[in-house]
């Protein structure tokens, strides 16, 4: 059996009362076969990225150890994604739970199906700021320190996405 790796997810959701949609997922999450939660970040909430017509976002982080390969632990996500009648009409659209599988240990990899680390992830504060919240000391390969990559957030998205509750799933 290979070794566990420490990958982060990150969760979001707007519609169809998006907390409890998310706490839902992490209580999923928790049934993933060969892994197990480490730590969750509490709840964030943040304006919606991309079209301005929607609600504002829920979002957290949770970090796993998994012995699943990145693909087969992207397809327990996705499977966790369509249990919350996830559909993929718009890009950044609203959706009821959107779960991003965001590093996985140091990979790297830039697949049409997977890349990691997630693009974008150094420049989303609903990101940055729960990651920041669980491993403050982590480095995303290629992109530097959680601290450095939260201290380079324009303020204005930085003080944005904001701490709404912790919670204990």
């Amino acid at each position: 059996m290979k070794l566990p790796v420490t990958a982060y997810i990150g969760l979001g959701s707007n519609l169809e009362s998006p907390e409890v949609q998310i706490v839902s997922a992490l209580v999923e999450l928790k049934a993933i076969p060969s892994s197990r939660c480490l730590i969750h970040s509490s709840l964030y909430a943040s304006p919606p990225m991309g079209p301005q017509n929607q609600p504002d976002y829920i979002n957290a982080v949770v970090a796993i150890e998994t012995h699943l390969e990145p693909h087969s632990l992207l397809q327990e996500l996705q499977m966790i994604e369509r249990m919350h009648q996830r559909q993929r009409k718009q890009r950044w659209g609203p959706r009821t739970l959107d779960l991003d599988l965001l590093l996985y240990g140091a990979l790297t990899q830039d697949e049409v199906s997977l890349k990691i680390p997630h693009p974008g992830i150094a420049l989303r504060a609903f990101v940055i700021n729960p990651l920041l919240e669980i491993a403050p000391n982590l480095e995303l390969p290629g992109l530097g320190g959680v601290r450095q990559l939260a201290a380079a957030l324009p303020a204005g998205e930085r003080d944005a996405c904001i701490k709404i509750t912790s919670i204990n799933v």
